[in-house]
């Protein structure tokens, strides 16, 4: 394994364990404060029995978010020095300002977890929003840090320099917008249909119903309205990818040639050699209504990019197609969910539903880390997209992969510590948090 590729892929797995801890830690405390409002309004225990479990939930996720994402800061300037030394000036402001919402996320967590029948209790609820809004915040930042490597604004690069910066320019640059809503709204459906999974597994194990039901109905209802409105931020990302980075678009649906009325791709096995795709399903006119909003349009394809600017094909495609097919999976799932709310009250009780649930459990963050995959691979081979390559930003130390092997070690250590927590908790719910609700 080659240096570059090794920092590359320790860049990828510390992403990717990262992205999981941290669309938690921004859902969850909304789940928390819905759970914890219902207590304040009726009074009824095992509401307030959900608000401490999942509180000790994003204490869990909060901490390994913390560990994962001070890991990153430093891989950021280790890994890449070359990048940090032009782009830390320009778009540093959201990571300093993500600093600063994370230090208010700290402080709000610490007055909810300690809080009880010490605050007012309205004040002990506001506190827990609070938790939830500043995470909500610290996410949108990093992502609008990441928009601004596929977009770059608030500088100019004249003769090798970067000069002229202007920092709010730069932090909201044009792909912010559909960046931060499209990863915020998956945030929410990935980590709403996990919590949503475990709880109604727990229903069909029969270890104290009430609790989970309660939990479950919370976590879904969240779950399912992210994932039904999710394709109409989708719509808005395709459409801004489709103008500024058409190299990308190209990759995620294997588009080789230019042409007007294009097809849009479902599955199939790119052939890059012969600029064609096998045993694909295809959609006529249907990428050029998505890319430009009319059946007609004419769609660029690799054929119009130079060859050594294009991204990887088979990785961007593949992960694109997956992203796409977990969320029409949860599409589905939430139109059962809702038809059940809304006319078939009795199908909430049947367990086949909340097989279902279980086995949808990890479909969110399939398709999260999938359309992280489509984002960054996507592209390559720029860092920041036009301007500065990914091989000319690498360290120049010897000895990475090494460090990857490491980190890769450190990860899933960390994995199986949260896992183990997580676990003990619910296991714990009958002795630790559901004693009283037993008498309602």
């Amino acid at each position: 394994m080659n240096d570059f590729i090794a920092a590359r892929s320790q860049m990828a797995l510390s992403l990717g364990f990262h992205i999981i801890f941290s669309c938690i830690g921004m859902v969850m405390p909304f789940f928390m404060a819905v759970a914890h409002y219902y207590y304040l309004k009726t009074g009824q225990t095992v509401y307030k029995n959900v608000t401490q479990a999942w509180s000790k939930g994003v204490a869990i996720f909060f901490a390994t978010g913390a560990v994962s994402g001070t890991v990153l800061s430093f891989e950021l300037g280790l890994l890449w020095p070359e990048f940090m030394k032009h782009a830390g000036p320009i778009f540093g402001m959201p990571f300093s300002l993500e600093g600063t919402a994370f230090f208010i996320e700290a402080i709000a967590l610490g007055f909810f977890l300690y809080g009880w029948d010490r605050f007012n209790p309205w004040f002990h609820w506001f506190t827990g929003v609070v938790v939830g809004v500043s995470g909500l915040a610290s996410g949108i930042l990093v992502v609008a840090a990441n928009a601004w490597m596929n977009s770059p604004a608030g500088f100019e690069y004249i003769n090798g320099q970067y000069v002229n910066i202007d920092p709010i320019a730069a932090m909201f640059n044009e792909a912010w917008f559909s960046q931060a809503l499209h990863m915020t709204i998956a945030a929410f459906a990935a980590t709403g249909f996990a919590v949503a999974g475990v709880h109604a597994l727990m229903i069909l194990h029969g270890s104290n119903v009430a609790f989970h039901t309660k939990s479950f109905t919370i976590a879904a209802v969240f779950g399912c309205v992210a994932a039904l409105v999710q394709p109409l931020s989708g719509d808005i990302s395709a459409k801004d990818v489709a103008i500024r980075q058409p190299a990308k678009l190209a990759a995620m649906e294997a588009h080789f040639l230019t042409e007007k009325s294009a097809s849009l791709i479902v599955g199939g096995i790119p052939n890059v050699k012969e600029k064609k795709v096998d045993f694909a399903l295809k959609l006529p006119g249907f990428l050029s209504f998505l890319a430009h909003g009319d059946f007609k349009s004419e769609v660029t394809g690799l054929d119009r990019i130079p060859e050594e600017n294009h991204p990887p094909v088979a990785i961007t495609h593949y992960a694109f197609q997956i992203m796409v097919g977990m969320g029409m999976a949860m599409m589905a799932v939430s139109v059962l969910y809702f038809a059940a709310l809304w006319k078939k009250r009795k199908w909430l009780q049947e367990p086949w539903l909340l097989k279902i649930f279980a086995l949808a459990t990890p479909l969110g963050f399939i398709a999260v880390e999938a359309g992280w995959t489509v984002t960054e691979v996507g592209r390559q081979p720029w860092i920041i997209y036009g301007v500065m390559r990914t091989a000319d930003a690498v360290t120049p130390m010897p000895g990475i992969a090494y460090s990857f092997y490491l980190f890769t070690a450190i990860y899933a250590s960390l994995a199986a510590f949260v896992a183990f927590m997580l676990y003990r908790q619910i296991k714990m719910v009958g002795k630790l948090y559901d004693v009283q609700s037993f008498n309602h």
